[in-house]
């Protein structure tokens, strides 16, 4: 009986608990913020300008560099989160995800309430570099409990005070070690699997899991590029 009260507990009421948790906290932020800017019109996106050490020595682009495009945009200044504060809201719509982001990786502040973590050392969203996130696969609101289901093109947005960036599914790595350092880098690429990844810089998003379900042995990675901008 207490191991069937135990396993209850574990992959139902932590989920029930913390997917509250989670949606209160989207819903306080959007009140925060107002409603999101309506959607650029049809056209060139609107990016920040491509960086500069994307283009090769003839002025041609590397395959991983960002797309230049006609219509730009400066990155919004804004002050660093707080630790453990919720500071944006990732939405995936492939696998119906509403998150909010909270900054860091702790367990009792923010990845056991539900929240998807950002790992501190690593890009803001929108900014050059690597935006790397955590989630729960099981348990605790699990919302990266179906990120092995997306597919190169799937849209991934993250809301914030000052704009809505959209970044797109690119390439995943089903399965690496926990120690791989290499996924979060700024130019992400995996030290154990060296195939995987990027070799320039540019604008990324990484979502990581454990894997497999109900196991914390492996590491899931999935990679996305920015592609859209909407200021506030």
């Amino acid at each position: 009986m207490v191991l069937l009260l135990l396993v209850v507990h574990q992959l139902w009421w932590t989920n029930r608990e913390a997917r509250q948790d989670a949606g209160r906290t989207v819903q306080a932020l959007q009140r925060e913020w107002g409603p999101p800017p309506p959607a650029a019109p049809s056209g060139d996106p609107v990016v920040p300008e491509p960086l500069p050490s994307a283009a090769g020595s003839a002025g041609t682009r590397g395959p991983d560099a960002p797309a230049p495009t006609a219509a730009t945009a400066p990155e919004p200044a804004r002050a660093s989160p707080r630790w453990d504060q919720a500071y944006a809201v990732l939405r995936i719509p492939r696998i119906g995800l509403t998150a909010p982001v909270a900054e860091g990786t702790g367990k009792g502040g923010v990845l056991d309430r539900g929240y998807v973590g950002h790992y501190t050392r690593t890009a803001q969203a929108g900014r050059a570099g690597n935006f790397a996130l955590a989630g729960h696969r099981n348990t605790h609101g699990e919302p990266f409990r179906r990120i092995d289901r997306l597919r190169p093109g799937d849209r991934i947005t993250v809301e914030t005070r000052d704009a809505v960036y959209t970044y797109t599914v690119d390439k995943s790595l089903a399965r690496t070690l926990p120690s791989d350092s290499g996924v979060i880098a700024p130019v992400p690429r995996s030290n154990i699997t060296t195939s995987a990844g990027y070799s320039e810089p540019g604008y990324y998003l990484t979502l990581t899991t454990c894997t497999p379900e109900f196991s914390s042995r492996y590491r899931l990675v999935v990679w996305a590029k920015l592609t859209a901008m909407r200021p506030r």
